[in-house]
């Protein structure tokens, strides 16, 4: 079990886990997990880490099909400029590795962001990671924000 699971366990959340065989040489972690897992790429979430001027870390949950828009993030957490924060900084943070990074279970709660795609979608799930690669969860995008503390927010754009 990881953290994000446990968590979801605690908390009585209806969620459901979804695994598959990661391959390293995947290029995308959120492609491989659509692939893999038959699913709509609008409704996975790929987990990003980025870093204010002054050093906060912000949480980022976009769908894989698109991408962060770093200055609308910036705008949402009130703060001058955002950049993706180091890969080394990610994981010290969460306690996730790269391309497992879960917004649930996190070491240290940090402020998050859900892009408000998530309130568009036709079924009332979104699939995250779940604290490793090859694992996904499946929950309402409302008890992702109840258990991140987060918000939505116009953080996400099309590739």
């Amino acid at each position: 079990m990881t953290p994000a699971i446990n968590l979801l366990k605690k908390s009585g959340i209806a969620h459901s886990v979804l695994s598959y065989h990661h391959d390293a040489a995947a290029e995308s972690y959120g492609g491989e997990a659509v692939q893999q897992l038959g699913l709509d790429p609008a409704q996975v979430f790929k987990t990003l880490l980025a870093s204010t001027e002054t050093h906060e870390l912000l949480v980022a949950i976009v769908p894989v099909s698109g991408a962060l828009d770093l200055k609308a993030l910036a705008a949402a957490a009130g703060c001058r400029k955002c950049g993706m924060a180091h890969a080394e900084a990610a994981q010290r943070a969460t306690g996730y590795l790269v391309g497992g990074i879960s917004p649930l279970g996190q070491k240290k709660r940090h402020r998050t962001f859900l892009d408000v795609s998530a309130q568009l979608l036709p079924n009332v799930h979104v699939h995250v990671s779940a604290g490793r690669r090859g694992l996904e969860v499946a929950l309402a995008p409302a008890d992702l924000l109840q258990l991140t503390g987060g918000c939505y927010a116009a953080i996400g754009k099309a590739r």
